[in-house]
């Protein structure tokens, strides 16, 4: 199980404004990565060709489907349209309300996916199956049921918004990719058998839409698929190394969680957790901030049955109130007699306490 401080809870506004940040460094960054349309179309006749040679070119009877069948390819074309923008924050929202302790996880997951992604759209530009040549027998239904939706000739962006989007940002496949991070939270976190089959059939409706709009290659899911799985391999690091620089910055170290938000113990030795500032985390260390027992003598009577009188002849003087010493031991603050007629006695007398 994982925990939550009060300096970690999330903020409905802080959360919202980082998803906003990174989704529209996300969407400028595909713009940016825009590469040679040349190259792009080289990569996707590439894949293509690959596919065909391994028997994996599922997209090409798909296609041919959603284009003969207008009750599959409308309804298809809304799916791809619509659901990969809007499922997605709605489980991140119930995340945040339902499932909080799983959230941070959750979301640092989907983020560094995302980002994977935007690394293989720069490194890789690819001329989805749509826009080859009408030789290699594809069809953009998308185009052909333009009428039926919002949507124009260009991807699944509104009309007339076609510019805004990087048609050749086919390699990896989020759609599919945000799909399968969809489908494992509804999977792991739903309390119903409902949600949890919704988490099963997402991932693979998304999958089969992808390509029979022929937006995606089958190779194209692959890699989105492959990209998720990098970023959950990678994010309990991540997040171990946030919470270390927060720790720094905070001046205190902070227990970092894993991949499904669960922790890991305190930090590295050397370093303590302050008391109260984490709640829930066991195996706090033991003693810290504990007074050391005070070893001032107590006191006893003698074990001789001798009152206080008789050991103040026997050289346990009395110097305080109830406090004895023994011969030639004194107390904090005690002064001693520099001249008088006691000056004389021996070294082992000690002076009378004031």
């Amino acid at each position: 199980m994982s925990y939550i401080t009060a300096r970690h809870r999330p903020r409905w506004w802080a959360e919202l404004l980082l998803i906003a940040v990174v989704y529209c460094a996300y969407s400028a960054g595909r713009l940016v990565a825009r590469g040679d349309v040349s190259t792009a179309v080289d990569n996707g006749l590439a894949i293509l060709r690959a596919e065909k040679a391994l028997y994996l070119d599922f997209e090409t009877p798909l296609n041919d489907l959603f284009t003969e069948v207008p009750a599959i390819g409308i309804p298809a074309d809304f799916i791809y349209a619509s659901l990969h923008y809007l499922v997605t924050p709605i489980i991140l929202v119930w995340l945040f309300r339902r499932r909080p302790l799983r959230y941070r996880a959750a979301r640092a997951w989907l983020m560094i996916s995302t980002l994977l992604g935007l690394v293989g759209f720069t490194l890789m530009p690819t001329c989805p199956p749509r826009l080859l040549d009408a030789t290699h027998g594809f069809v953009d239904t998308m185009a052909q049921y333009s009428s039926y939706g919002w949507w124009g000739g260009e991807a699944s962006a509104p009309r007339g918004m076609g510019n805004l989007t990087n048609q050749y940002a086919a390699m990896p496949s989020l759609h599919v990719g945000w799909s399968l991070w969809c489908g494992v939270m509804l999977w792991r976190h739903g309390r119903t058998p409902l949600l949890r089959w919704l988490g099963v059939a997402y991932p693979l409706v998304t999958t089969i839409v992808v390509m029979g709009t022929a937006n995606h290659y089958f190779l194209d899911a692959v890699a989105g698929a492959a990209v998720m799985g990098l970023g959950l391999l990678l994010t309990r690091p991540a997040l171990r190394v946030l919470d270390r620089i927060q720790g720094r910055a905070g001046g205190a170290s902070v227990v970092a969680g894993g991949a499904d938000g669960t922790p890991e113990g305190a930090e590295a030795a050397g370093e303590q957790e302050p008391k109260g500032n984490v709640e829930g985390v066991e195996g706090a260390v033991s003693g810290a901030g504990t007074p050391r027992p005070s070893r001032e003598p107590q006191n006893s009577p003698p074990s001789d049955g001798t009152s206080p009188d008789a050991a103040d002849d026997t050289g346990s003087p009395i110097v305080g109130a109830g406090c004895q010493t023994s011969p030639g031991e004194r107390i904090p603050g005690q002064r001693t007699t520099a001249a008088g007629p006691s000056a004389g006695a021996g070294d082992s007398t000690p002076a009378a306490a004031r």
